[in-house]
């Protein structure tokens, strides 16, 4: 990698479902340390694209270089360095706390597990008393997304990409994630 390698640069990427394209991008750089926001219709491809961007989809035709490599979905280097937070937050059937230290768990990273989760908690405006110790069933879906959000936060992931992670919850938890969107960067 040099220093003038964008985070992420696509090259003659097309994408379809069955016959139907839905993207169909020549090239694109976004350059680390960016925020960069996808505008469009329903079902212009936002979606598709960020699934491309988080690796967890492989492009029809062409290629998605990361920081000047070309990276593949689910590759064990690139799963570290690139998170996606959903539209609907998607948590495991266990307790806040389990669901925010797995992906450190995951990894075999237990060090301070549960100062690291209070900060985590406290980064979305979750108490730790509060939430550390309720399952996933009773959450309302602001504070489900902020658990979501506190889970892709703990990793320190180098790119966070965020999929209207604000359109299904209320005012207040909006903000909270915003901010903390904010604040990881």
């Amino acid at each position: 990698m040099t220093k003038e390698d964008p985070a992420y640069h696509l090259k003659d990427i097309q994408h379809y479902y069955g016959n139907t394209k839905v993207l169909d991008i020549d090239d694109l750089k976004i350059e680390s340390g960016s925020i960069t926001g996808l505008i469009g219709p329903n079902g212009s491809g936002k979606s598709t694209l960020l699934k491309l961007l988080a690796f967890a989809q492989k492009p029809s035709k062409g290629n998605i270089l990361y920081k000047g490599r070309p990276e593949f979905p689910f590759s064990s280097t690139i799963r570290s360095k690139v998170t996606l937070l959903t539209q609907k937050p998607y948590l495991l059937k266990r307790t806040v706390f389990e669901n925010i230290a797995y992906g450190l768990k995951i990894r075999k990273d237990k060090k301070n597990l549960e100062g690291r989760v209070k900060k985590a908690l406290l980064n979305v405006g979750l108490d730790y008393l509060d939430f550390a110790h309720r399952k996933w069933h009773e959450l309302s879906g602001g504070e489900a997304q902020r658990v979501s959000m506190a889970a892709r936060l703990i990793l320190k992931p180098e790119v966070l990409l965020l999929d209207e992670p604000v359109a299904s919850v209320d005012t207040e938890s909006a903000g909270l994630i915003r901010d903390a969107s904010l604040k990881a960067r």
